[in-house]
């Protein structure tokens, strides 16, 4: 096998020098490092990885915890993208990741604390779960660096996306389209679907909208037949709304299906909007009108944080991240602000009416 030694004799080095070159430190010249790893590669040098974790006492090993609670798994879209920049993101900093475990939750069987610990992690990224169970809560106590996704603890480093103005910029856009009957069929309750509600709601006061108590129901997220359920019932009212909101974009294809069964019309007849951004949806007709989150950034700052907790512990701030959308326009929602507004004639008096 092929050592630091050996590549040293043959370059005229010390070994510390080739030490250098090949962790990329920035203490020797470029032309230097260039030629040494080029040496290494020619030689067939691997790192040893066992002599690396005694040295710095690290796995370069992260553990993921996500147990989706549809079991939907990597099929699903938003965080299917979000680990794939997480990955991207550790692997760039020569660290692997491997799933925590989360099938085997029997009596008797190892915690999520002591499952971690058992496979050496230098850190966790709790991207989805019960964030309520006391197993996580567990976790989270256990001395070893973690980083949450979209859920906020004490004393825990956070990346969130920021659903607040998500929210708040999806409804006044639709506002500006001239609607003011507006439903939001929500996704069961967690801290993302509280920030989307209470935000909902708020804009809605800003902007003088009166929602019904009948306009808000709940649907668990990528439901689509609880989406397709709500959607009629909706539709069945004596004032239906003329633009629903979904908890997600893949929901919203139940909506999407109840609506085309009455032989309506999307926008014409009704107006839909989900949030997400996922890829699909931009393939359908018409393009789903969306609250598009940046997944790329989301995996990223994961990743870079957890690696920071990891490797500068001591200088590493636990703040929250926060990460913005913006909305996806596509073609879901109709302009119908110009809507019973009465074409002026001469010499007539005319009124012109609010858009609903």
């Amino acid at each position: 096998m092929v050592s630091m030694k050996d590549i040293s004799a043959v370059c005229g080095v010390s070994v510390a020098t080739v030490s250098k070159a090949l962790n990329d430190q920035s203490d020797i010249g470029q032309e230097t490092k260039k030629r040494i790893r080029q040496v290494a590669e020619e030689m067939g040098y691997f790192p040893n990885t066992a002599a690396k974790m005694l040295k710095t006492n690290r796995s370069y090993n992260i553990g993921v915890l996500f147990n989706h609670e549809d079991y939907s798994g990597l099929t699903h879209d938003y965080y299917a993208f979000v680990l794939d920049s997480l990955k991207r993101t550790v692997e760039e900093k020569g660290y692997d990741i491997t799933f925590v475990n989360t099938s085997d939750r029997r009596a008797g069987a190892m915690s999520y604390l002591e499952h971690c610990k058992s496979r050496g992690f230098d850190g966790i990224a709790i991207v989805c779960t019960d964030f309520y169970s006391p197993e996580i809560l567990q976790l989270v106590r256990g001395n070893i660096p973690i980083i949450t996704l979209d859920h906020l603890f004490n004393n825990v480093c956070a990346v969130m996306s920021n659903n607040v103005q998500g929210m708040q910029d999806l409804l006044t856009y639709i506002y500006k389209k001239g609607h003011r009957r507006v439903a939001y069929i929500h996704g069961a309750d967690s801290s993302v679907t509280q920030s989307r509600l209470s935000s909902f709601y708020r804009t809605a006061a800003q902007l003088g909208l009166t929602i019904p108590d009948e306009y808000i129901c709940m649907s668990p997220y990528r439901d689509t037949k609880g989406a397709y359920a709500e959607t009629v019932r909706l539709l069945e009212l004596r004032e239906p709304p003329t633009c629903i909101l979904y908890p997600d974009d893949f929901s919203a294809f139940g909506g999407f299906n109840a609506i085309q069964e009455r032989g309506m019309r999307i926008p014409d007849d009704i107006s839909i909007a989900g949030y997400d951004g996922i890829r699909v949806a931009r393939h359908i007709e018409p393009t789903l009108t969306t609250l598009r989150q940046d997944t790329e950034e989301l995996g990223k700052m994961v990743g870079e944080k957890l690696l920071s907790l990891i490797e500068h512990p001591k200088t590493t701030l636990v703040e929250t991240l926060v990460v913005e959308g913006h909305v996806f326009e596509g073609n879901s929602v109709a302009d119908i602000s110009g809507r019973n507004k009465e074409v002026p004639r001469k010499g007539k008096k005319h009124v012109v009416t609010d858009s609903i």
